[in-house]
């Protein structure tokens, strides 16, 4: 039990030695230490993940071994230990896929810093998930924004340093609103640990002399993760950098980096404000009536899109849209319907991303519609990856999109003033999703014998291959074995509370 209390902290401090270590080495060292590195963590999770849920217990460690406020505390539950082995698969899968066209997209001598940045991303979304402190969790939110600012970047070419300056004023933005929500908070309670801080609010809540004030730093913190997480209208920096990165950095941030913010958003909800105070407030309705905005406008972006990358790019307003509208549903179910499709859409997402570039290889590096005709033909493992990562954006009964959508519904009944605009909504998008989605996969399965790419076919590359695979049985898998992982996200929800 004691070195399984030493597993949050083991894998975040991995991550980030690895980072200095890569910096030292080879690209091509570098590669199997980035590997090694996901794996150990990956196996570390699981392990912390089966011990959480054979007790039932969550722990708290003291970094250091002293108690607040000398010491830094980290907090594991069955939610915590969920999300980081999910995190690291995403992850390792993401590489493994893109893996080949980073010889193509980055200079060699870059290699190694590609995967420093790739470590740091990880450890840093290790530290959102476990730390109990809001001011680290503030330095790590900052090393994630550099971390993925980095990743845009590293192809160096003209869209994706522009897409890196505006997705760094716009993270910039957030920081500093999450920044001064943060000083607010501490100067209203004076803590910084999540537990202490909900101790002060809820009896700042009851003397009502601080409501107010509480209000306004909640709003603050609020939205500062939102403009992070690319909620509507926070999200235009966001089609570029997802659309013109290295195709592992589409994958990764897509699936992953936004999720880290969210996920510190659920923490702060039921861990420093409290569950109930929070929906007692307004700000639970403006997060979802922008969800709601989200699911529309980003499907109706993702529809006048004449490319397919930013398509599945703007997708992702859209699918994050569904995860602010859960949380702005209030209940129980509502926040559960959301934790799953933060795993549903990272499982998606990463391999619409990653089947992409196949399809995009034997169309003559074309990324437009009209070139991707019978792709799907000539690249047969990206086609059916696609097909499969669109069937489950789209909510198509036994893949993951599907289950997230009942969830949805689910928890919509369960709150009646907001029944009608979810119901509606949850409809309109996801026949908007169909729309652009099923017409991509149409086109990609057209026979197309004048086609100027017709009889190129993609070279073989077995771990692209064992990607898509290993992808597509995630994306079944939680489709057809949803109950277990959705019984381990309400265990992690009452282990917050």
């Amino acid at each position: 039990m004691d070195f399984v209390r030493n597993i949050p902290f083991c894998s975040i401090l991995l991550t980030l030695f690895s980072g200095t270590v890569c910096s030292m080495l080879s690209g091509r060292a570098a590669k199997w230490v980035n590997t090694a590195v996901i794996v150990m963590t990956g196996v570390m999770s699981a392990i912390l993940l089966h011990n959480l849920l054979m007790t039932g217990e969550s722990f708290v460690y003291w970094m250091g071994h002293f108690p607040a406020p000398w010491g830094n505390e980290i907090r594991a539950g069955i939610l915590e230990a969920s999300m980081a082995l999910f995190f690291c698969i995403i992850m390792l899968l993401s590489m493994w896929g893109g893996r080949k066209k980073l010889d193509e997209e980055v200079e060699g001598s870059k290699h190694n810093l590609y995967y420093i940045l790739v470590n740091l991303l990880l450890s840093s979304l290790l530290a959102l998930i476990y730390t109990n402190d809001l001011f680290t969790a503030y330095v790590f939110v900052e090393i994630n924004t550099i971390a993925a600012c980095g990743l845009i970047m590293i192809r160096q070419i003209g869209r994706t340093l522009a897409a890196a300056v505006r997705y760094m004023i716009m993270s910039l933005v957030g920081s500093g609103l999450l920044l001064i929500g943060l000083c607010m908070l501490y100067d209203l309670t004076g803590h910084l640990l999540m537990s202490d801080i909900r101790i002060e609010v809820a009896v700042i809540m009851a003397d009502g002399t601080y409501a107010i004030p509480l209000v306004i730093t909640v709003a603050l913190m609020v939205v500062g993760l939102a403009i992070k997480s690319a909620l509507f209208p926070f999200h235009a920096w966001l089609p570029d950098a997802y659309g013109y990165s290295t195709i592992s950095s589409a994958a990764i941030l897509s699936s992953l980096a936004s999720k880290g913010y969210i996920f510190l958003l659920i923490k702060i909800i039921y861990r420093v404000i409290g569950f109930e105070v929070f929906n007692s407030t307004h700000i639970i309705n403006v997060l979802f009536v922008f969800g709601l905005m989200a699911m529309i406008f980003g499907s109706l972006s993702a529809i006048k899109e004449s490319g397919i990358r930013r398509m599945i790019a703007f997708s992702s307003v859209a699918q994050v849209g569904y995860i602010y509208m859960g949380i702005g549903l209030g209940t129980r179910t509502g926040m559960i319907a959301s934790v799953y499709h933060i795993f549903a859409h990272a499982a998606g997402k990463a391999l619409l991303f990653i089947s992409v570039i196949g399809l995009t290889d034997v169309s003559g590096f074309s990324r437009r519609f009209v070139d991707q005709t019978g792709a799907g033909y000539r690249n047969k493992i990206a086609g059916i990856g696609f097909t499969v990562g669109s069937l489950s954006m789209v909510g198509v009964p036994v893949f993951a999109g599907f289950i997230s959508k009942i969830l949805f519904a689910q928890a919509a009944v369960k709150n009646t003033g907001k029944l009608l605009p979810t119901m509606i909504v949850l409809a309109i998008s996801t026949i908007l999703n169909a729309i652009y989605f099923m017409k991509t996969v149409i086109r990609i399965y057209t026979p197309c014998p004048d086609c100027p790419y017709e009889g190129i076919a993609m070279k073989k590359e077995k771990l692209y291959a064992v990607s898509i695979i290993l992808f597509v049985a995630l994306n079944i898998a939680l489709g057809m074995s949803s109950q277990p992982v959705v019984d381990a996200i309400a265990s992690g929800l009452d282990m917050f509370g």
